[in-house]
């Protein structure tokens, strides 16, 4: 076909392109092209992911409709719930005890006191005369605080010397123990055990549930409450269609037997899983579960509920700790290139995935040069309507997509309160955006050490923990909640009871800080 023979619209759209850029410093062209293609891969990407995030919908609705109970097989796990505790006095009852209520029928809990100097190890003390599944794990220093990944290695020992190892889940096959990681401010779903269903695939190693936040009572909180909605509903469950849904650290399912695939040594000559030194230690590990031919999963109907923040100040220290880990985890990228468990739209994907703080810090930069161009008078936009239009589309479209697809309210009335959560979204994802450039940095420098975030006193007024969106399934009905109680282990040391602590001194280096 010739030139001549196509649309007008087509000629002028493609020398409109041709000269986009035309007036700019040559050095600065190359960069802005990056940029546009790299919004325009985004852009595909996201429809991609809504389109599969739609069918996953679709496939538990399916499910929904045979009446099929998806704790059916909770009763074949045993559940271990792991809660890493740092000074955490003002949350850790209220989190534990929720735990103590989930409706499984074997489970533990274990509670890793990780050298806490308030008074968390006293009130789990009291926890653990009234709640018999619960153990806890007391670290001391040098031991204690390490990172939460040291902490998470102490507790999968202990799971394999003392919980299977000794007592009534003696010899329990690790392919059956469902370990789910539990922040200490994380109030997790009573009926989790419906998480059960994901796991009758032997080849699914972890399932991420639905955070949400529950004290959502102010705008910057609301705001993160949709930032975690559309990054599960849309992102996490779309990738789920591959077997690629990464794990989120609170509320995150695994396989121990998956656990143990990836399992590795410090520095130290100690075992475990999870990698030292990670600031996202549940990105890491969830990318080297699927590496080693794990599934990760994500669910539809299982929430977590923790704290947001409402102090912009540690709003920003903390994500740009996990902004550090995203730069962290760049050594991920050839490995999943040359991943054999995942065919190639997943790896694209993946690739992609990892690639978004190199990709955020990009973009920021693009729009840095054209504000300082445009203060110079480097160029002179001919404004109108149509182009501010096009800007207004580019920088929303991606936020009210994501919240439309989250949160799917129906009339008139659900538009516009959508709409305007699109807009909260994204001003405070501008808002946050500087860390992406303050973690580079960090990362660059070697920085490594960080200050806890402090927990906000719990409020019983909280806003309500209802799901993001509908559930997907059922309701599970009441499942018991008695597990066996051990009696005593035999090992090295002297064991406890269920319910007691078990101090953990081990001879290793000091802590380097993390």
């Amino acid at each position: 076909m010739s030139s001549s023979a196509l649309p007008t619209w087509v000629h002028e759209a493609a020398n409109y392109l041709a000269n986009l850029y035309a007036g700019l410093p040559w050095w600065s062209i190359p960069i802005f092209w990056i940029a546009f293609f790299a919004i325009a891969i985004s852009l595909l990407s996201l429809v991609v992911l809504l389109a599969k995030a739609q069918r996953q919908f679709a496939r538990a609705h399916r499910l929904a409709k045979t009446n099929h109970d998806p704790a059916e097989h909770e009763s074949d796990y045993l559940w271990v719930f792991m809660v890493p505790a740092l000074n955490e006095a003002a949350v850790i009852a209220d989190s534990v005890e929720r735990l103590s209520q989930v409706e499984v029928t074997h489970s533990r809990i274990l509670v890793i006191n990780d050298g806490s100097d308030d008074d968390t190890g006293t009130i789990l003390a009291g926890l653990a005369q009234d709640i018999d599944r619960l153990t806890v794990l007391t670290r001391t220093a040098p031991n204690a605080r390490q990172g939460k990944s040291e902490a998470l290695n102490d507790a999968w020992r202990f799971v394999h010397s003392q919980v299977l190892g000794h007592g009534a889940y003696q010899g329990w096959d690790p392919a059956k123990v469902i370990v789910t990681i539990v922040d200490a401010d994380g109030r997790l779903d009573p009926t989790a055990g419906r998480i059960a269903r994901h796991f009758v695939d032997e080849k699914v190693g972890g399932v991420q549930s639905q955070v949400r936040i529950y004290n959502r009572t102010s705008l910057l909180t609301l705001a993160q409450d949709i930032e975690f909605g559309v990054f599960g509903t849309v992102f996490q469950l779309g990738r789920a269609g591959w077997g690629t849904a990464n794990m989120g650290g609170n509320g995150q399912f695994n396989r121990l037997a998956a656990l143990d695939s990836v399992a590795v040594e410090d520095d130290h000559g100690r075992v475990g899983p999870w990698k030292s030194g990670r600031l996202t230690e549940d990105q890491d590990i969830g990318l080297r579960l699927i590496h080693n031919g794990w599934k990760g999963e994500q669910s539809t109907e299982v929430s977590i509920n923790q704290q947001g923040l409402n102090s912009l100040r540690a709003l920003f220290r903390q994500r740009t700790r996990w902004s550090q880990g995203t730069w962290q985890v760049f050594d991920h990228i050839i490995p999943s290139m040359r991943n054999p468990h995942i065919n190639f739209r997943a790896k694209l994907d993946e690739f992609w995935y990892l690639l978004t703080p190199l990709i955020q810090a990009w973009l920021g930069l693009t729009l840095v040069l054209s504000l300082v161009f445009l203060a110079i008078g480097v160029v002179e936009p001919h404004w109108s309507l149509w182009l501010i239009l096009v800007l207004y589309l580019l920088a929303a479209m991606p936020s009210i997509l994501g919240v439309m697809f989250t949160r799917r309210q129906r009339g008139f009335v659900g538009f516009l309160v959508n709409i305007v959560f699109a807009h909260v979204y994204l001003v405070y994802s501008w808002i946050i955006y500087p860390v992406v450039y303050r973690a580079l940095l960090r990362q660059l420098v070697g920085a490594r050490s960080w200050a806890k975030t402090a927990r906000e006193k719990i409020n019983d007024d909280s806003a309500d923990s209802s799901p993001a969106v509908p559930p997907a399934l059922p309701p599970v009905a009441s499942a018991p909640t008695a597990a066996e109680q051990f009696n005593t282990y035999q090992g090295a040391h002297a064991a406890p009871r269920v319910g007691e602590t078990v101090e953990r001194r081990e001879a290793v280096d000091q802590p380097d800080g993390s």
